[in-house]
């Protein structure tokens, strides 16, 4: 029973990266098609270009909480030491990640 418990919550986890990925794939492709027009522009609308980039920023936020969730599910089966510390330091790059592309994203709405 433990087994099968341990081999689901690795599909799980498999799946949330899946997702994760497809997350990414999907905003890079929405954000060419948003900026490839602005390359044949003569006048180039800033605006354009940064609701872009917001929206960018706000999927691989979406995708970096995605990629926490599935460490978190990898570590909660029989975690060791050594596990639980590499966690911490992942957790904590993703979330200064996070942290300073929310800022960016706030402050770029604020202007």
């Amino acid at each position: 029973m433990l087994e099968w418990i341990k081999l689901s919550i690795e599909w799980m986890a498999l799946g949330v990266e899946l997702a994760a990925g497809l997350v990414i794939g999907v905003a890079v492709v929405e954000t060419i098609v948003k900026v490839a027009p602005l390359a044949f522009r003569r006048v180039e609308l800033r605006s354009e270009k940064m609701a872009a980039r917001l929206a960018l920023g706000r999927w691989l936020a979406v995708a970096l909480e995605l990629t926490l969730a599935a460490d978190i599910l990898r570590t909660a089966i029989a975690p060791t030491w050594d596990d639980i510390g590499k966690l911490a330091a992942i957790a904590v790059l993703r979330t200064a990640l996070n942290y300073f592309l929310e800022r960016e994203i706030s402050r770029e709405k604020a202007d």
